[in-house]
Order: structure tokens, then sequence, then C-alpha cells
């Protein structure tokens, strides 16, 4: 419940709106809650922040080049004057005194309705409404005095308090409902009678009609394996609770049960399609708002903000690739809206983010989310040509003009090379040589990562080995200080450091050189991208009409080649991995309990600890150097690791400020390897 000082500033900040509107795109600011973080805790140069939420209302015109991109958008219900109306949630962490602040916005791609940055850049605990020291972290973003937001742009994300969504309104066919094809596939690793129709836990499509014969359900073995279709008497469109079956049109059920490690499809026709593409608008619009006019509900005044940042990890750094792809990064009155951006973890990946009937939640993995509009040509920047199709397009080809290109930061941790075919970004077509990369553009390798660095000390969750710590977090903060200084001076950041064909750091699968290492078991399988046929509307309209989508030939996929004892030779390579103590990777083949053997989990790497001795190596036939026979003591291998950390700080990859935690975290790493049991290894 708000309290009544809160409901008070709520009706005077929507008086205030009423009488001077704050854009012709943001109509209107609903402030639902403000208050001090941290009671009032300074932080730097910048003092105290306070957190403010609520809702941003827009109206965007549909005849402007900029919303003409937004899949449907002629067939959205409009106002009196015309416009297309609709809202998001929002939150923001800012500055008191904004005029303190270091007059840059940082703004994070909720993934799925949530807020990931504090927990990335401020080593903070995770948390939907941050409060506590804890949840703030150790201030590291504050201290710089970035402003802090976030603005909802999924519709789909799942029914919990404090996520933030966009409220699309639903297209139409001159007041008609619009039907469509969707699919719903899923893998249980348990016999299942039901299962739900969205992603995981998100919001789904109804079903329209149960009994039209559009609605087909198949299953197959393995993902190019043929399909199976279910006999229609043996399914239906509900659920059971308590014994019983219950009418439910967003869930399937199988008399027989799903049965675990099977790929199950279900196709359908659902209808209200929602104007999926209003998301990176209403992301446009607020933050050219903060740039180019005011926000005084927020204690944004015109000026204050004078260069933006994007940031998104996983789903949201594929997130701001489309939005890129889709030129949202112009605005109504044709400016440059993100002056920088940096999309971390994804791949070359993009995703479901403006078509009809998408489904923003579905991403793509080797054993989860088949065939959805994910790993999709183009890869690149710069424009290629597929010879398959011949069609010519890159990434950042529908900009509308040079000048409203952001600067560009593609991070990837090694999993992305092999789970989220991350070689295409930089890559030929064909797969046969390095491509180049246009001036606004750097790409770093975070070496022998996982897709986000697990806890310490590692655990073995769905995959054959332990999940893979490397932090390589530290490197990122550096990488973010370099774009802002990028953008706001153009001081050049630090040169890309990637694996490439030309010098032999880039390999087929196939050719890597992974050490021996006894019950260890390697793979040459990659997550793969399709050439993918969605019908002839797709590229043109937003318009699904072939589900599932015909799939052809798969492009080339390489992978970052590795030393001696199996660890990344390019990239930004961590003090730890400089001097290791085990071999870390970017695959883990999921065990016999979470999927095939013979394919790689979701997301995770490997940890796989080098033997304590010379004894404990010959005992065990380990082709790697002991720890035993690589260092004399602790003391020697934390000065080893201070030298890696220094070389970095030089190199502009690290940050002086975070020497004394990387030291640390390695004085307890060696402790862990020193005393801990030795590791069971794949299927024991």
């Amino acid at each position: 419940m708000l309290s009544t000082v809160s409901k008070i500033a709520r009706v005077v900040v929507l008086l205030c709106l009423a009488a001077s509107p704050l854009s012709a795109e943001v109509v209107r600011i609903d402030v639902q809650s403000r208050g001090d973080v941290l009671n009032g805790q300074p932080f730097g140069a910048a003092g105290p922040y306070e957190k403010i939420a609520g809702k941003i209302y827009f109206a965007v015109d549909p005849s402007l080049p900029a919303n003409r991109i937004v899949a449907d958008i002629d067939k959205a219900p409009r106002n009196a004057s015309g416009k297309v109306e609709f809202s998001s949630d929002f939150f923001l962490i800012k500055p008191k005194r904004i005029e303190r602040g270091n007059g840059a916005v940082l703004y994070e791609v909720s993934n799925r309705g949530g807020k990931g940055m504090l927990g990335f850049f401020n080593h903070a605990a995770g948390s939907s409404d941050p409060a506590t020291a804890a949840q703030m972290g150790d201030g590291f973003l504050m201290n710089q005095g970035f402003t802090l937001l976030w603005v909802g742009w999924q519709f789909d994300v799942p029914q919990r308090a404090g996520l933030v969504r966009v409220y699309p309104p639903t297209a139409t066919d001159n007041g008609r409902p619009i039907q469509g094809l969707v699919r719903s596939d899923f893998v249980v690793t348990e016999k299942e009678t039901d299962h739900s129709l969205a992603d995981r836990d998100h919001a789904a499509y109804a079903v329209v009609n149960p009994n039209a014969p559009e609605n087909v359900l198949t299953v197959r073995d393995t993902v190019e394996g043929p399909r199976r279709i279910v006999p229609r008497d043996q399914w239906s469109f509900g659920r059971v609770e308590n014994g019983r079956d219950v009418a439910d049109l967003t869930r399937v059920h199988l008399a027989t049960k799903f049965e675990p490690g099977k790929i199950y499809e279900v196709v359908y026709t659902a209808q209200n399609p929602p104007l999926v593409g209003l998301g990176p608008a209403a992301i446009r619009d607020v933050i050219s708002m903060l740039k180019y006019k005011s926000a005084e509900p927020l204690g944004i005044p015109s000026a204050a903000i004078t260069r933006a940042l994007g940031f998104g990890i996983s789903q949201s750094g594929r997130f701001l690739r489309t939005y890129l792809y889709y030129g949202f990064n112009r605005d109504e009155g044709n400016r440059k809206v993100f002056d920088g951006v940096i999309a971390h973890v994804a791949g070359a990946g993009r995703g479901s983010f403006n078509h009809r009937f998408a489904q923003p939640s579905r991403d793509g993995h080797p054993y989860l989310n088949f065939f959805y509009p994910t790993d999709i040509f183009p890869f690149t920047d710069a424009p290629e040509k597929d010879p398959e199709t011949g069609v010519t397009d890159g990434l950042l080809t529908h900009a509308g003009s040079p000048d409203l290109q952001p600067k560009v930061f593609y991070t990837n941790s090694e999993y992305e090379y092999w789970g989220r075919a991350a070689s295409l970004i930089h890559t030929t077509i064909d797969g046969a040589s390095d491509a180049p990369l246009m001036d606004n553009v750097r790409i770093y390798l975070l070496t022998a990562g996982q897709h986000g660095p697990a806890g310490f000390p590692p655990t073995q969750t769905i995959g054959q080995q332990r999940n893979n710590p490397l932090d390589y977090r530290w490197a990122m903060k550096a990488l973010l200080l370099a774009m802002d200084r990028w953008t706001a001076d153009g001081t050049l950041p630090p040169p890309s450091k990637y694996p490439k064909i030309a010098d032999g750091t880039l390999v087929a699968p196939d050719r890597l050189k992974f050490p021996k290492v006894p019950g260890i078991t390697t793979s040459t399988a990659v997550h793969r991208a399709y050439h993918a046929d969605y019908g002839p509307r797709f590229a043109t309209e937003g318009v699904v009409t072939i589900e599932p989508p015909k799939i052809g030939t798969a492009f080339p996929i390489l992978v970052p080649q590795v030393d001696a004892d199996g660890n990344g030779t390019a990239g930004i390579r961590m003090p730890e991995l400089s001097v290791p103590l085990a071999t870390y990777t970017g695959w883990n083949l999921f065990n016999d309990r979470s999927g095939p053997t013979d394919v790689l989990s979701s997301m995770q790497g490997s940890f796989i600890p080098l033997a304590r001795s010379g004894a404990d190596r010959k005992r065990s036939n380990d082709p790697r150097a002991s720890i035993e026979e690589r260092y004399r003591d602790k003391d020697q291998y934390v000065g080893l690791v201070t030298k890696a950390a220094l070389e970095l700080i030089d190199q502009r990859y690290l940050l002086a400020e975070d020497l004394a935690a990387v030291v640390r975290d390695a004085g307890r790493h060696w402790d862990y390897a020193a005393t801990a049991a030795t590791p069971s290894t794949a299927g024991r």
C-alpha cells in the first residue's frame, strides 16, 4: 500500500504533468514510490542516491519512419490524435542532485523483467527491489556517478512482483481479431502429465479453438530428427488437478505422460497478438526524453543527461542486437538514442522481439527452444551475402545513417562459441576467414568463461563436470568505464581481443587440442545456427506463416583453440587462467539426470581441477602438470597472479582498484585447491 505522503506526491506529479506535457512520445510519468538509497549514504562525488519506481505512458505516431519498423503498427488501435498508446513499468536509481552525477544514464535491458546490473558490476545480492546494503553491493556504479535505469520492454514475463514489463495494445484487422500459428516446444527431465505452452514460467498464448485441425502435437528424439505425430485422441489442452482433468487453454495434456529427453512440439492457433515491437520503442523514447528533453517528475532537468549507454546480459544482449538491427536507435526526431551499447553473452543471436505472435522469452540452446528466430542471418555488423539465399544484409545496415550508430562492445564468454554460435559475428559466412570489424565496434572474448560465472566453491548441477567459476566480471567493469570514456570524450577503448582464423586461435571443433584428461568426455557438438524459412511475410511484415519453420543447412561454427591445459589462448585471460589451478571451459556435457550425455548442457562450462601433486597426476594419468609441479607454495602462486593482474591493468582490461579483490580471491582458491577432496569425474 502507498503511504499518504506517497499518494499526495503521486497526485502532485500527475497534476504537474497535465499542465506540462513531457514530450510527444512520453506523455505521462506516474511516480508510485520514491525513497533514499541506504538512508542517504553518499557515493563518491555523486553524493546520496534515490530510487524511484512507477509507470511511464507513451503515445507514438504510427506514420513516422521511426515507428513504421514496429511490426503490426498499422493494425494498432489509435487515440483521438491518431497515436498508438501503451505503457511500461520503470525503476530508476539516480543521484539526488543529478548534476553531481557523471552525466550518463546506464540502461539495463531487463532480463525477463529482472534487474541484474547491480549484481554484475557491484557484486550485489540479487533483488527485484534493491534496498539493503547487500543488494546495492560495493557501490561501484554509483561511485562512478551513473544514473541507473530499467524500463519494461517484455510483455510475457512471469507474474511475479517487482518485475518490469511493457503493456502493449493488441493488433486487429479493422477491429476483427487476428489469428495465427504459435509453436511451443519443450523437453522434460521427469515424466509429466501436462506442460505449459509458454517458455518455462512465462506467459503463454492461449489456444483459440482446442479442436481445430491446425493443432498438432509431435515428438522427436533429436534436434534434427524426424517428427512423429501424436494421435489426437491421446492429448488435449488442459491440466491435471487433484487427479482430475481441468480445461486450460495455456497447457497441453498427454494421457500417457511426456517422456524425459524427448522433444515435444505443439503448433496451434492463437489470436490477439500484442505489438511486441513497442517494447524497444519504449526504451528508445525514454532514453531520448532523458537525453534531449527533461523528466521533471524524476528530478532530471534538461541537459542533465548528456549520453546514454545500453547494457544487456544474455537475452538482453540479444535484444540489443535486435534493437540495432531493426533501427530502433533512431528516435522520432531522427536523433541518436544510445551513444554506446554493450551486448554481453549474446553470441550471434537476436530474438523474438518484433514480430506477430512473438514469444520474447524464447531463445535457442543445444537442447532447449529449437528453431525460433534467434540464430538467424545476418550475423556480422557490415553487410555480407548469403550465397545460399542470395540475400545481402548486416546487423548495422538499418540504422538510417552512420551518425545514428552507437559505439558497440560485443563481449562473450567461451560458452557463446559452443552454445550461441558466436564465431559468426566475426567470420565470413562460409567460416573460411575473419570478417573485418566496423570502426565503431569492439569484440572481446572473456577467455574460458561460461555464460554467467558460477559461484565459488564450484558445484555440479546439470553437467558432467562442476560449473565454471572463473569470474570475468572484473574485466567487464574495466570495459564499462572504457565505453563510458569512448562516448564521453572519444578516448579509444583497449583493442579488441578475440580468437581469429588467421592466427589459428579459432578452429573447427574437431581441431580442438584439448588434453586427454581421464574421466573427461569431450565432444565436437556445438549449438548450430541454421538457414530457417518462416514464410514469405516474415522478413517484410514480421508475420510467421510456416510453423515449424523449414530448416536448411547449418552455418559453420568455430570455437576458441586451447593450450596444453585445455584453457583458451585468445581473448582477455583473467589472472587465474594465466596462472591456473584448473582447466576452465565454456562447455560441459549434460549428465544423465539432466539431458542427453552427448549434448552441451545449457549455459554451463566446466571446472576441471589440476592434480595436487605429481604422484596424484601420474596415478590418474593426467597429462596436465600438477599444482605441486607448477608452484613452490601459496606465496609464489599469489605473486604470479598479482603479476598477471598488473599486466591486465596496464592493458586496461582490469581496474587498479580491483587488484586487491582479485588477489584475495586467488588466495581463497588456492586454499580450496590445496584442501578439496579429489573430484568425481564424468558419470561417477
